[in-house]
């Protein structure tokens, strides 16, 4: 079957963009594909920081004919319908409608359209510029004499050549013939913008990868990303180094680079004396290289590894000059912050630190940097106790956690806040918990960071996370759709993952206000999802009042799920659901909600009998499990209310004639209700 290749080239394409610019147009163009009846066996999309591309395969070589029966106006309807009809049917006259009959409308016009299925070729050019013109940048731009016109053509970069081929494997392809602003598509290509010359003709995929290789142009991300990867590693081997890998920075050098060449450069060893972590910072963010490791020490080497877009003829001894001119200047940098933050600790109060916060803005309805760091203190102070955390230590480690925000290093180097604070307070002395706790405070940062587990630690990273989510939510700032500028979801995400990742029994509703309860659950929902938890039955458990213990919402979840997969629990969920919608359409038809109440007397059948004894026995035992938190004997209890519910259900009619008996089977009905809702909102369990 044919396959399609199409190549969009052009000056630049960031790196922070690429990944999107391809998922963007593999989609965009398989699903335009697909709507049009042609259905391919795989695609494929590719990208450098000059072309964004797609290989279509197995694609038929037209579409499908399509058949369309359309009815139309009864016979002898008015000129206007009939005309309507036709127009609508593509028909030149009635005579081509069909005549069809039907015992309640009489005879009707009919229309059995057959369409002949396009070439694919065809399809592709009526695709690929609609594609081109509606391209999802993230920003874009217009170039040359049409530039002010806003019907001209934007771009990422100015779009220079599109290659667009189609063709089965065994013959030649043909070109795709469309036009976009003026930019014909063709069958030619570039290599790389210094190694190679003049354009190259291509025929498909395979051919098109060969050639661009030879052209000094590796069109494969994951083959870039595996090429630096691999001889990076090689080159620190054959030092007796290890490579530190990073692979948010692997990602960018992927897509900085059509031709990767590892090199390695090297720093004075005197830099050494700055923290490791800063080293690493200063080398990745300003010339993005990858440092290395000696596995002897532990420590960061006096080495660095570099990416290259070019082979060059003295075997890249200029580059690496270039990078360890600009890496030494930065290092020295780095190196007078480290000294003069040293200095500074040393002579200047913990106290005195912190009054300078007071001029720094947190948010213009919350208050200084200050007013929070002391709101994050008393929180951490109070919520010692809950997490095992001596409190006068937690409120310590509050107060100190922030000060590294102020100082030359974490100014420049943002992303090592924390970190530093742990450094400083250990040159200043202070006690390894506030030192844990200054830069473990922050996490976690993300569904793979650690979650810290000392107390000290503990207490601070909630109060900091707590605090936040407590101050936007009283200022109404919340996360709305896709937009979440201030993390919230992170925040309650942390706090999730904190209390339940240490067995944490925290009572948030100590904390926060109703609505913020509700986004807890709806972000343990998403925790327990990802783990594989239903998200009805936390639901379920989240409607009772007073869930605001996390550990133990987890742990009721746990056990209802467990008991949902015996038969009991089915059977039991099925009963209550039956006697739940009983209710609901007969207290909605009567206006009243019935409740508890049970008239014995009234209790005519042995079912409905040994049905209120049940609940009567079984209830305060319930109670006594749940009030012990063993939720699984609650469970097991409730499981004996299975069978006496079956067979009320089975041998008793609710709504009898009998008005006293009506009202009171609905009230055991309601007994039913009360009883699972001791244990969760079973109305809110699907199944």
């Amino acid at each position: 079957m044919p396959d399609l290749l199409l190549e969009l080239f052009c000056e630049e394409i960031p790196a922070r963009m690429q990944a999107g610019a391809a998922e963007s147009l593999r989609k965009l163009v398989t699903d335009a594909l697909v709507e049009r009846g042609l259905v391919y066996e795989g695609a494929k999309a590719f990208v450098t920081p000059r072309r964004l591309a797609l290989a279509v395969h197995g694609l038929p070589a037209q579409q499908p004919d399509t058949h369309e029966e359309r009815k139309g106006p009864r016979v002898g309807a008015p000129q206007g319908a009939i005309d309507g009809f036709l127009k609508a049917a593509g028909l030149a006259s009635i005579d081509q409608a069909s005549i069809e009959s039907d015992p309640k409308k009489g005879e009707f016009y009919v229309a059995r359209l057959h369409k002949h299925g396009r070439a694919t070729p065809e399809v592709i050019a009526e695709i690929i510029p609609q594609v081109i013109r509606a391209f999802p940048w993230p920003k874009s731009m217009r170039w040359g004499k049409g530039s002010t016109s806003p019907t001209t053509l934007r771009w990422v970069r100015p779009l220079q050549s599109i290659l667009c081929t189609f063709g089965p494997e065994t013959e030649e392809p043909e070109v795709v013939a469309f036009e976009v602003d003026g930019l014909r598509s063709g069958d030619t290509t570039r290599g790389h913008r210094f190694l190679s010359e003049g354009t190259i003709r291509v025929r498909r995929l395979e051919d098109w990868m060969a050639k661009l290789e030879a052209a000094f142009v590796v069109v494969d991300r994951e083959r870039r990303k595996d090429i630096i990867l691999n001889d990076a590693k090689d080159l620190a081997l054959a030092q007796g180094l290890e490579l530190v890998e990073d692979a948010g920075l692997l990602e960018e050098i992927a897509g900085l680079v059509e031709w990767p060449v590892v090199l390695m450069g090297a720093f004075d060893p005197a830099f050494l004396d700055v923290p490791d972590e800063v080293i690493r910072a200063t080398i990745r963010i300003n010339q993005k290289c990858f440092v290395l490791r000696d596995p002897a020490t532990g420590r960061l080497a006096s080495r660095f590894i570099l990416v290259s877009n070019l082979a060059a003829s003295d075997g890249g001894a200029a580059i690496i000059a270039g990078n360890e001119r600009v890496i030494r200047a930065r290092l020295s940098d780095a190196k007078f912050f480290w000294e003069t933050d040293q200095k500074t600790n040393a002579t200047v109060p913990l106290a005195e630190r912190l009054e300078k916060f007071g001029n720094v803005t947190f948010h213009e309805k919350l208050g200084s940097q200050l007013e929070r760091i002391r709101r994050i203190a008393a929180l951490a102070k109070a919520l010692a106790p809950m997490v095992g955390a001596d409190p006068n230590l937690a409120e310590q480690a509050a107060l100190y956690a922030k000060s590294d925000l102020r100082t030359e290093v974490v100014g420049e180097f943002p992303e090592v806040q924390g970190l530093m604070g742990r450094y400083y307070a250990r040159l200043e002395g202070l006690p390894e918990e506030i030192a844990a706790a200054a830069e473990e405070h922050y996490k976690p940062q993300g569904p793979t960071d650690r979650v810290p587990t000392a107390p000290v630690s503990v207490a601070v990273a909630l109060a900091d996370k707590l605090d936040t989510l407590v101050g936007f939510w009283a200022i109404d700032e919340k996360p709305t759709g896709s937009k979440d500028p201030y993390a919230l979801r992170r925040a309650a995400l942390g706090v999730v993952r904190i209390v339940l990742e240490n067995g944490l029994t925290v009572k948030l509703g100590d904390f926060a206000e109703p609505d913020l309860l509700s986004f807890f659950a709806d972000r343990l929902k998403v925790h327990l999802r990802e783990a594989g938890a239903r998200h009805d039955l936390v639901d379920a458990v989240f409607a009772l009042p007073g869930q605001d213990d996390l550990l133990l919402v987890v742990k009721r979840v746990e056990a209802l799920g467990r008991f949902l997969a015996t038969e009991d629990g089915k059977n039991l969920l099925a009963g209550t659901k039956r006697a739940a919608n009983i209710l609901r359409i007969e207290e909605k038809k009567d206006g009243v909600a019935y409740e508890g109440g049970v008239d014995v007397v009234l209790l005519h059948e042995p079912e409905e009998r040994a049905l209120a004894d049940s609940i009567a026995a079984l209830g305060p035992q319930i109670e006594q499990a749940l009030a012990r938190e063993d939720f699984e004997a609650a469970m097991a209890l409730l499981a004996g209310l299975r069978a006496p519910v079956d067979a009320f259900f089975e041998k008793v009619t609710v709504n009898a004639g009998d008005p006293a008996l009506r009202v009171n089977r609905l009230r055991l009905l309601a007994d039913i209700r009360a009883a699972t809702r001791s244990i969760a909102d079973f109305d809110r369990i699907e199944g």
